[in-house]
């Protein structure tokens, strides 16, 4: 049986929660600070994917994708813009 290897996150995963919190409300749906990570949920819904909390083994590939695309997407652009200001503000075009 091939074992799973766990991935070390480069920062704690409740940052990760957070940050994908502050990015969607940007992206205007409304997350609950206490519970971040349930804003997938809301995401999923505005989609029309059927994701419920527990076993979502009656959803498509597609339509997982569909969610995590929307919420990883938003995520990487904020990023991205994030870097470009740093790189700004700090006098480096290159």
């Amino acid at each position: 049986m091939a074992r799973r290897k766990s991935y070390a996150y480069p920062v704690p995963h409740a940052t990760i929660e957070s940050f994908k919190a502050y990015v969607m409300r940007q992206e205007g749906y409304g997350t609950d600070p206490a519970r971040p990570e349930n804003v997938k949920y809301e995401v999923a819904r505005s989609l029309g994917v059927p994701l419920r909390q527990g076993d979502n083994g009656h959803l498509r590939t597609e339509e997982a994708g569909r969610v995590g695309g929307q919420i990883g997407g938003a995520m990487v652009r904020e990023m991205i813009r994030m870097a470009q200001e740093k790189l700004a503000q700090s006098g480096s075009t290159k």
